[in-house]
Parts: structure tokens; C-alpha cells; sequence
């Protein structure tokens, strides 16, 4: 077997080197070649690839979304629909602020009708909240149990929305005596009126 001597060895005299060298030579440029061909040209295609790939993923999720969405297109259409004449109504139950004084005027009167004597009928402060206006409204009144009871039911169905809220219902005290009356009773209540806010 002969020795190689690497500085014999130059660009000169190629054709003279040793065949295994020359393998040698071949396959380091062989790599070398394989290796700037994959890292300039290969590499970024690949890259892009994998990109695409994790893109196409996201694109089938988002068109299954959006098919199921259009499948149901209708339905979300007539619920829309159906919503918006659900709050039309409400809204109608909300009355406009010149209709205020009427509705006060119409829990006056369903009170006296009833039978009750009121003692006080005091409207609150407006509070504004998103999209309605609230008026409070602190009645005391005197009368029998089936009178109160009455008169709840029929602000209850009024036509516009009114809540109650802090009942507190007692009797009366005689005004000669410490005794109560077993007739008579006073309710304590804060009535809620409500508006559209207008933006």
C-alpha cells in the first residue's frame, strides 16, 4: 500500500492523484454540493411547505365553521327576526318622557279606585342605566288586605313595565289607643317605572 502525501496533492495535478483521493474528493463535493443545493433551495420550500400545511388546517377549521354557519343562516335569520319583534314590544312597554306624568297619574288612580287612602306618592330621582331610565317612586298606603292585593294586581298588569320592590306591610295603629286594627293595613313599597333612553 503506497502513503499518501497530502502536500503532493494540489489542483495541478488532479488527474495524478490516487484513486482513492479522488473518491474522496468526489464524495466531499459531492456532500458539499447536496448540502448548499438543500440549504439555498430545498430548505425554504420545505419550510413553506410545513407554513401551508398548518394553514391549510386552520382554513378546513375555519370552512367547516363558516359552512355550518350558513347551513343555519335561516334559522339565524328568523331568531334575529324574531328577537327584534320581542324588543320592539318591550320597548313599546317603556314609555317616551312626555308619557311619564300619565303613567304616575294611572298608579294614582288604580290605587284609589281600589279603595286605598294614600299617605305618600313620592317620585324619586331618575337613574339612568344603559339603555332605560328608572324613576323610583315611594307609595304608603291605608287599606284592607283585599284592597292592597287589588291594587297589585292591577299595576301588575298595566301596560307599560312597573316593578315593585321593598314591601313591608303592617297595621294600623288607632290613634286614641296602642291597638292595631285587624282591618286596616299600611303598605310601605317602592314602585319602578322605566324609559327608553334615547341615545
Amino acid at each position: 500500500m503506497t502513503t499518501i502525501n497530502l502536500n503532493e496533492l494540489t489542483l495541478e495535478n488532479v488527474g495524478q492523484w490516487p484513486f482513492p483521493v479522488k473518491i474522496g474528493a468526489v464524495l466531499v463535493m459531492s456532500l458539499l454540493i447536496i448540502f448548499l443545493g438543500y440549504w439555498l433551495l430545498v430548505k425554504s420550500n420545505f419550510e413553506q411547505f410545513d407554513t401551508l400545511e398548518a394553514q391549510e388546517v386552520t382554513l378546513k377549521q375555519d370552512f367547516e365553521t363558516k359552512q355550518r354557519q350558513a347551513s343555519n343562516l335561516q334559522a339565524y335569520r328568523n331568531q334575529l327576526t324574531l328577537m327584534n319583534e320581542r324588543f320592539g314590544a318591550m320597548l313599546k312597554q317603556l314609555p317616551a318622557k312626555n308619557e311619564m306624568p300619565g303613567l304616575l297619574e294611572e298608579i294614582s288612580k288604580t290605587g284609589t279606585s281600589t279603595g286605598l287612602k294614600f299617605e305618600l306618592f313620592a317620585p324619586q330621582k331618575e337613574l339612568e342605566h344603559d339603555f332605560y331610565i328608572e324613576l323610583p317612586i315611594k307609595i304608603k298606603v291605608v287599606g284592607t288586605y283585599f284592597q292592597l292585593a287589588l291594587f297589585l294586581s292591577r299595576v301588575a298588569e298595566m301596560n307599560r313595565i312597573v316593578t315593585l320592590h321593598e314591601f313591608s306591610i303592617e297595621g294600623v295603629s288607632l290613634k286614641d289607643s296602642k291597638e292595631i286594627s285587624e282591618d286596616e293595613l299600611v303598605m310601605t313599597i317602592t314602585a319602578k317605572i322605566y324609559r327608553y333612553r334615547a341615545q
